[in-house]
């Protein structure tokens, strides 16, 4: 394989024109390629090195291919975005002063510009296989003697991706299959003494390296950057090292994934001539060794235009396809949650770790008879039901869901919806939560316990009345105030065989959080019209892992969303009494 090119012909930096390339990244409507040109052009001693770009660009499709589904083994001729990649990371030079190990004697030597890259594009726009091939790039084509790469993300497992995709194009090419081996953790060149390995996320042990190539993927998911800076401190010895992130968007509340973002638009955003020592930059910062590669809707960007799509995903019409895109928008239209997923993984936007959840005319759409919710038990008497427990502390609202499956299969879910609220507080709920609290209880959607505090002797008279007419499989309950009611229960004859323990998090309550969201979507949850009910689904906000996994948020909810906090508990009994061997059990509590 070639060594670096050392004579070449070069654009110096006062060149007033923007290059081809870089012309057509600004008619795209990109702004970080002439940002970056005008900034590399700017820097003091820079040149621009065009015969090792051009080497770089021409050398893609002859020694990389595409590793995944109809894709696999076609030459990789890098999109436009990625050509521009290519040709600032390999192509702009710096004189550097070092000292000659042989002679002790100082000298100058020319060195890559750019040391980092921050890459924020959508998914299925090649990320992971232009990730792989610019590793393979610099570590084994551009290569230094014992030069280390290392790869890492979250875990091992997603450090593997990269990993994966590079050995995959070392075994479709046998130019690289001859000069490198490739073991089950880690890529081997003889040539070079140089090994390329995926690592753990952690920092701990990692100390002592030596990276010349550092592969960093999905920041967003990042829990710390310990091991970035364990391995950067480690590239001191290095001339040229060069770090290669990339990722998503994510949550706002991912703090070391959002921070790293803000500081790629920092850098954007930052002067283009060096600043005077002491000046103020405002909100950008100066950094002419980082390229910061990013598509991705802004804030105030309407997602539902389709030019916004086209501007975000520089690989639409190869991956994905607008067919793609345009179910998937489709499906997030009339869904807050599937809106978030839709903005966060196809238009590369970060969104808040909490939205409003269910869609009012979708819930609406459930139940043909809004008066339903009034007569409904004696309609079920006997049928099998599932229960979900809310209880409150003393002053708050109490929620009892009876859920009843389907008789015939691709029947509704239909349900029974109990609400208990202190007697005293009513009028003042009413006028602070500006509710009509007053109205349900006349309506009876709402019983008012005597006194300020809810008595949960109403709550245990419920379910014991309930259970003699109805078949009570099993209740669900959040364990959270219920230390006395499920003891009265029991000492009631109410077996605890038939009490589950729901630990409220993302573990238990993401499955039947998301069935829940599925039933009220094909307008299978009946819920009769319960008033009560149904301001509670219009106040429901739900909580993002950094999975996606969703829940019931009463934090980030805005007014009381008990009901909805017990029929995903009942939902969770239900799923636990058909598939028991599905769930972690441990004195009947689901965790």
């Amino acid at each position: 394989m070639p060594e670096t090119l050392r004579a070449a012909p070069l654009i110096h930096a006062a060149a007033a024109d923007l290059p081809e390339f870089i012309a057509r990244g600004a008619a795209e409507g990109w702004d970080w390629p002439t940002i970056f040109w005008r900034r590399a052009a700017a820097t003091p001693g820079t040149w621009y090195d065009a015969a090792k770009a051009d080497f770089m660009v021409d050398l893609w499709p002859d020694i990389f291919v595409l590793t995944d589904l109809r894709f696999a083994g076609v030459p990789f001729r890098l999109a436009l975005w990625q050509e521009i990649t290519v040709r600032l990371l390999f192509g702009w030079k710096i004189p550097t002063e070092i000292v000659d190990p042989r002679t002790g004697a100082k000298t100058i030597a020319h060195v890559r510009l750019f040391r980092r890259l921050l890459l924020w594009i959508a998914r299925k726009n090649g990320k992971s296989e232009f990730l792989a091939s610019l590793a393979l790039a610099f570590w084994a084509i551009d290569a230094v003697y014992g030069g280390q790469g290392y790869c890492f993300a979250l875990n091992e497992k997603q450090a593997g991706t990269v990993l994966t995709k590079m050995k995959a194009m070392i075994a479709q090419q046998p130019r690289l299959a001859r000069e490198l081996a490739v073991f089950g953790k880690s890529i081997w060149c003889a040539r070079k003494l140089a090994r390329f390995e995926r690592l753990t996320g952690k920092a701990a042990g990692k100390h002592g390296m030596s990276p010349y190539v550092s592969v960093g993927d999905e920041m967003h998911e990042w829990d710390s950057r310990d091991l970035d800076t364990t391995i950067r401190q480690g590239m001191a010895a290095q001339l040229q090292p060069i770090e290669l992130f990339a990722s998503t968007a994510g949550l706002k509340t991912a703090v070391v994934g959002y921070d790293l973002y803000k500081e790629s638009r920092a850098i954007l955003a930052g002067p283009i001539e060096p600043p005077d020592a002491g000046a103020d930059t405002g909100e950008g910062i100066y950094d002419p060794r980082s390229l910061v590669v990013m598509f991705g809707l802004e804030d105030d960007d309407d997602w539902r235009d389709e030019d916004n799509w086209r501007k975000v995903n520089p690989n639409l019409g190869l991956s994905p396809t607008m067919d793609f895109l345009r179910g998937e928008y489709a499906k997030a239209r009339n869904n807050p949650r599937a809106e978030s997923h839709f903005r966060r993984y196809h238009l590369n936007q970060w969104v808040d770790a909490s939205i409003r959840w269910l869609n009012v005319a979708r819930w609406d759409a459930c139940a043909a008879d809004k008066q339903a919710w009034k007569t409904r038990a004696e309609t079920l008497r006997g049928r099998a039901c599932y229960g979900g427990l809310d209880l409150s502390s003393v002053k708050d609202l109490t929620a009892l869901v009876w859920i009843f499956p389907p008789e015939e299969a691709g029947g509704k879910l239909e349900i029974i919806a109990k609400f208990w609220c202190p007697e005293e507080t009513i009028e003042q709920r009413s006028r602070e939560d500006r509710l009509p609290y007053d109205r349900w209880a006349r309506m009876q959607a709402l019983t008012p316990t005597p006194g300020d505090m809810v008595d949960q002797n109403y709550v245990m008279r419920a379910i014991l009345e309930d259970a003699q007419v109805f078949d009570v499989k099993m209740i669900g309950y959040d364990p959270m105030f219920a230390t006395k009611l499920i003891s009265d229960l029991q000492e009631e004859g109410f077996g605890a065989e038939r009490m589950l323990k729901v630990r409220q998090g993302h573990l238990t309550l993401a499955e039947p959080t998301k069935m829940l969201e599925v039933e009220v979507l094909a307008g299978r949850f009946d819920h009769g019209g319960q008033p009560v009910l149904r301001q509670m689904a219009q106040n429901a906000h739900i909580a993002f892992d950094r999975n996606m996994n969703f829940v019931p948020s009463k934090k980030h909810s805005a007014e009381k969303i008990d009901g909805i906090a017990a029929s995903v508990n009942a939902l969770t009994a239900m799923l636990h009494a058909e598939d028991k061997t599905s769930a972690y059990e441990s004195d009947r509590l689901i965790i």
